[in-house]
């Protein structure tokens, strides 16, 4: 491994080590999570986004050590800036492909082993869960340490609220100790519903799909059950490269593991695997119905966030990330209306809400992919206004972001700065812009953006020309390394 982190990560010294996996990409919760910016990184369940909550109910202190987070090359920039906007500091490591949860925990375990040894114990978590009761939730970890300081791969059962057929279950085995802890019996996949309701009478478990176990076990289970994605790993964080913040797995060497989750690859063949129990609030937010189960419901069962106005309704989860929305006499419906698109659904049919993204994915809906406001590694940009050969953009430039040194073939653009100071250059010529003042960028001029200051820089920017699409930028230079 060539540079093991940007961040010196500080002795374990006993502690546990968690592991985010942040990869994933979800449409269940359409229209506010799309491929451009899943639900991990969108604030649902508090002020802070899913993947902050997740970091900070497991933040360095005096049970778990700084945290490794499992990202992609797309979500790499958000990982960073949001864990940094609440004062953790994080191994970021980036997976340069896709190949589901086990060859990126997989990796995960073998840095822990190497930089704190094997017996350090991880716990791998999904960034997009809600856990209500954090409190709850480490007193739970807890139990299970003991459980895996004496060998064993603990998974977190969760107890039922009711026979849900979207999850799937744990069947308990003998007890293990006396804190709670108990073998796996056997894992089940999501039943029907009287399949399900029998779990539930059986006293089965939810598996909530994060797990805590020494580095070393797992990796030695692994490498009995999985060699090939085991050896991949290993290679991928043998050749790891430190780039712009990140830990950087070697793209071959990870790309040729095969695709497999880390429950069909490990837990579900283990003879280790044991469950604890856990009552803590917990909610993998699958779908509409289910942040409609854990908010914020008013004496008629109505959960509204945003600027919502209801009138004779009950039992409905209204949410506005954009316009005033009302409704009348609404009863079991969700409505979740965004700056670009609307979703108006029976709540009982938020499962299909994956068969409507598909929908709309063929037929080339941009929505689908990207919400009006457009995420980069220096901040964000949205169109406000398009016509006939001009476009009117607000850009918002994060303190210290620099765009690249680029020129456009086919348009001009004139920057008007609203908010902060920005550093321009024009060809040759470098200059400040501040508040309430202007500037002109001829087409074909070669040019840069920079915020030097320390507080968000805001500009309007109106572009005019024959072609004003996205595609028409030539970078020289570009800090972010993009092509």
């Amino acid at each position: 491994m060539t540079i093991s982190s940007t961040v010196t990560p500080k002795a374990a010294g006993g502690k546990i080590v968690p592991v985010i996996l942040a990869g994933g990409s979800g449409t269940r919760l359409w229209p506010l999570s799309r491929n451009s910016l899943p639900k991990q990184f969108l604030p649902l369940a508090t002020e802070n986004t899913m993947f902050q909550d997740t970091l900070l109910r497991a933040a360095p202190g005096a049970v778990f050590a700084d945290p490794v987070v499992v990202a992609n090359e797309e979500f790499r920039f958000f990982a960073q800036r949001q864990a940094r906007a609440i004062g953790i500091d994080a191994t970021v490591m980036l997976e340069p492909a896709r190949r589901d949860s086990a060859p990126a925990l997989i990796a995960a375990a073998v840095w822990v082993a190497e930089t704190y040894g094997p017996e350090t114990l991880v716990l791998a978590l999904a960034s997009d869960h809600v856990v209500l009761d954090p409190a709850g939730f480490v007193k739970t970890v807890e139990i299970g340490a003991d459980a895996a300081r004496l060998g064993r791969i603990v998974t977190f059962g969760i107890e039922p609220t009711e026979p849900r057929t979207s999850y799937g279950y744990i069947r308990l085995g003998a007890q293990i100790d006396e804190r709670g802890s108990y073998e796996v019996d056997s894992f089940v996949e999501k039943p029907d519903r009287a399949t399900a309701e029998r779990y539930v009478e059986a006293g089965y478990l939810w598996n909530s799909g994060n797990f805590l176990f020494p580095a070393g076990l797992l990796l030695k289970e692994a490498e009995m059950f999985e060699p090939a994605i085991t050896d991949a790993a290993r290679a991928a964080v043998a050749e790891a490269k430190s780039d712009l913040g990140f830990l950087r797995l070697d793209p071959v060497a990870f790309k040729s593991s095969p695709a497999k989750s880390i429950d069909f690859a490990v837990l579900e063949r283990t003879r280790h695997a044991a469950v604890v129990r856990g009552s803590f609030g917990w909610s993998d937010v699958g779908s509409w119905d289910a942040l409609h189960e854990i908010g914020n419901q008013d004496e008629r069962g109505n959960v509204t966030v945003g600027t919502v106005q209801l009138l004779d309704s009950s039992n409905s989860f209204v949410r506005s990330d954009g316009p005033l929305v009302t409704a009348i006499g609404l009863d079991g419906v969700s409505v979740i209306a965004t700056e670009d698109a609307v979703l108006v659904m029976p709540s009982n049919r938020s499962q299909d809400v994956k068969a409507l993204v598909a929908a709309l994915k063929d037929s080339n809906r941009k929505e689908v992919e990207e919400h009006l406001t457009i995420h980069r590694p220096w901040g964000t940009y949205q169109t406000v206004c398009k016509g006939d050969r001009f476009q009117v953009k607000k850009i918002v430039v994060e303190p210290g972001g620099i765009l690249s040194l680029q020129k456009h073939h086919h348009r001009a653009e004139h920057w008007v700065v609203v908010r902060g100071t920005a550093e321009v250059t024009v060809a040759d010529r470098s200059y400040t812009v501040h508040e309430n003042e202007s500037t002109y960028i001829p087409i074909g001029s070669v040019h840069r953006l920079g915020n030097p200051g320390r507080i968000p820089l805001e500009l309007i920017e109106v572009q005019t020309g024959s072609y004003l699409g996205e595609d028409d930028i030539h970078r020289f230079e570009d800090i972010y390394q993009r092509a």
